[in-house]
């Protein structure tokens, strides 16, 4: 059959002219630039292609009919294409780019980083942004029309591209009249009134689980352990992620210190050196707690060296920092781990035994422990939950969901035949929203919200639906444990249990993504920790 179509006179012209194939393949990267971020079925890549293909054809892009000769340039569009195949990639792996991730993870450090699942399509992104520079530069040489036309394309893809425009929004921080709105709002965590017998606290950090799952028809019973918990639980709906807030680090600290993490680059001169500290000018939950003398353990399978979180832990009045480092010599079978780190089940053990140590102490203690199990893109389900469940794909996210929400429940199960959640508080929470992964069309298909559950044998089970962030989620924390802050507040967020209106139910979401690209002075107060007096004005 190839045979016979290779005999065909247009299969032989196509086939035997450069212009085809660079045209060809410039259509379908084309397509997948198109596609990607707008999160389209891949048959629209091959319109897209077709589309393209069509109207070279109809133009004679490469052939023109009155040919100049051929020059050896370099198109003004080689740098803007490149940067424009960046982002593509990241809208591939993560779904929404986050400049500002970007910047954090550059200064942080990515050291045990485990996205080695996507070294394969780097590898492929790599190649074809090569070939479809190649392919460009040959147009450009051989079709004059197009090296008139490229110098306008390349300024449209630099004023179109989103990660640029993620940038100059950033830089626009410097110039802008009001840099300090969110900054006025800002309230320092101060504690007003004490518990008589003051709670532990158990904060389960469940990487990427969030509430959105909660929808049998789009995701089956995916969710249904974590129902099972909601049942004895507060259970908080509405729960919308902020701009800054998006990734694992930044999650920690919008809902431990109630406050955007606002990379330190851009307002100062060391912005590209590596951090000694993370968010050193603000208080946070662990300083509160600390102050109390509560014992304080952070427990996470992968590394702390990633993204700062050993820095912020061992800054924020955290006594122990348990992460992969420490905690992969412990196991049984030392193979047993995936490329973030250790496995959920091994995990839950893990913290079973430290928070046995840590009820022998009079002291009160408070342990945050981070999972990976749902982790972008396929997740890293326990081999624990393959009797259950079956064997795992590989790829259905769906899966992992549910041997999270499995495995967390059976644990809470036995710290409860251990007498551990006595006078406890245990808050079990997403720590942003999921970046791409299998169910991604489906996630993104109406409005998404956290997980928020928070567990006592002092607390009524009940739902609460409110508009909020994870902003909110420290000052609501603090006073479910039974610490009294000043009208409910704590940072920028207000207590989901107290009457006042927080920022998002009075200016709502849009608005405050809207200031937040122009502030620089709370930017200031987080890594500088600038003194100045705080005025919350309405």
């Amino acid at each position: 059959m190839l045979h016979f179509l290779s005999k065909l006179p247009l299969v032989k012209h196509v086939v035997h002219q450069p212009r085809w194939w660079a045209l060809g393949f410039i259509g379908l990267c084309l397509g997948n630039a198109v596609i990607t971020p707008l999160t389209l079925p891949i048959g629209w890549m091959f319109a897209v292609a077709l589309g393209w293909v069509a109207l070279a054809w109809l133009f004679r892009w490469g052939n023109p009919r009155h040919p100049h000769s051929p020059k050896r340039v370099w198109p003004w569009s080689l740098v803007p294409l490149i940067i424009w195949w960046f982002y593509v990639y990241m809208a591939d792996t993560y779904g929404d780019v986050d400049i500002a991730a970007i910047f954090f993870h550059l200064q942080a450090g990515m050291e045990g980083h485990g996205g080695g699942k996507r070294f394969l399509t780097a590898i492929v992104y790599t190649l074809s942004a090569f070939f479809s520079l190649v392919a460009f530069v040959w147009l450009v040489r051989h079709d004059h029309r197009w090296r008139l036309l490229e110098r306008i394309l390349a300024l449209f893809l630099l004023a179109t591209n989103p990660l640029l425009f993620g940038i100059t929004q950033r830089s626009a921080t410097m110039v802008t009249q009001d840099g300090a709105w969110l900054d006025r709002r800002y309230i320092e965590p101060k504690i007003t009134e004490e518990p008589a017998d003051p709670p532990n606290l158990l904060y389960i950090y469940l990487e990427s689980i969030e509430r959105t799952y909660d929808d049998n028809e789009r995701f089956d019973d995916a969710y249904e352990d974590f129902n099972a918990i909601g049942e004895e639980s507060v259970v908080f709906e509405g729960v919308r992620q902020l701009d800054n807030t998006g990734w694992t680090m930044a999650g920690m600290i919008a809902s431990q210190c109630g406050v955007p993490l606002m990379p330190a680059g851009l307002l100062h001169d060391e912005q590209f050196e590596p951090l000694d500290h993370v968010v050193p000018g603000v208080n946070c939950l662990g300083d509160i707690l600390s102050a109390q003398d509560y014992q304080l353990t952070y427990i996470g399978g992968a590394s702390t060296d990633f993204a700062g979180k050993g820095l912020f832990y061992n800054d924020h009045g955290f006594d122990r920092i348990l992460g992969r480092e420490e905690l992969e010599p412990r196991l049984d079978d030392p193979d047993y781990v995936n490329s973030w780190g250790l496995y959920d089940d091994s995990l839950y053990d893990m913290m079973l035994e430290e928070l046995k140590m840590l009820d022998e102490s009079d002291d009160p203690w408070g342990m945050v422990a981070l999972t990976l199990g749902a982790h972008a893109p396929f997740g890293f389900p326990a081999d624990s939950c393959k009797e259950r469940q079956g064997e795992f794909d590989g790829e259905d996210i769906l899966y992992s969901v549910e041997c999270s929400g499995w495995l967390t429940r059976q644990f809470l199960d036995r710290l409860e035949d251990e007498g551990l959640l006595d006078n406890t508080l245990v808050v079990i929470a997403s720590d942003h929203l999921s970046m791409k992964v299998s169910a991604w069309d489906k996630l993104v298909a109406s409005e998404r919200d956290n997980t928020l559950m928070l567990y006592s044998d002092d607390l009524e089970p009940a739902r609460i639906r409110r508009e909020s962030t994870t902003l909110d989620i420290f000052p609501t924390i603090l006073e479910t444990m039974g610490y009294q802050t000043e009208s409910h507040r704590a940072g920028l967020g207000v207590s989901l249990l107290a009457e006042p209106q927080n920022l998002v139910e009075r200016h709502g979401l849009t608005y405050l993504n809207e200031r937040l690209t122009e502030e620089n002075a709370l930017q200031e107060r987080l890594w500088e920790g600038v003194d100045r007096e705080v005025r919350f004005k309405e």
